[in-house]
């Protein structure tokens, strides 16, 4: 059968400074001041992987590299693992829940 579902999305809290980023701001204008920042993706390595390569600048997003402080396991370890275009799907969802949920997002 293999690793046939083996995909995952992931939350990584950003920290606050992120928001003196005017791409960050305009994508976020329903954002609700102390609400978290994060940034949200997907990934068919491990999620602690991904986050450390993020921040060693590999196939990193900005944001996470300047910005990325953990990541919130709370918010997606109930939709993983699932397949590549599950995840695809979930990507955006979770972005967008969190968003109208006051959240600063930022997805690639």
């Amino acid at each position: 059968m293999g690793r046939r579902h083996h995909h995952s999305v992931y939350v990584i809290e950003l920290s606050k400074d992120v928001l003196y980023e005017p791409r960050f701001r305009k994508s976020n204008p329903g954002y609700v001041s102390g609400k978290p920042c994060v940034y949200v993706g997907m990934t068919g390595l491990s999620i602690d992987l991904r986050f450390d390569k993020h921040k060693a600048g590999i196939q990193a997003n900005r944001f996470v590299r300047k910005y990325g402080l953990r990541l919130l396991p709370d918010l997606y370890a109930v939709y993983n693992p699932m397949p590549y275009a599950g995840a695809a799907d979930m990507e955006v969802e979770l972005g967008i829940g969190l968003r109208e949920a006051g959240y600063g997002v930022w997805q690639a």
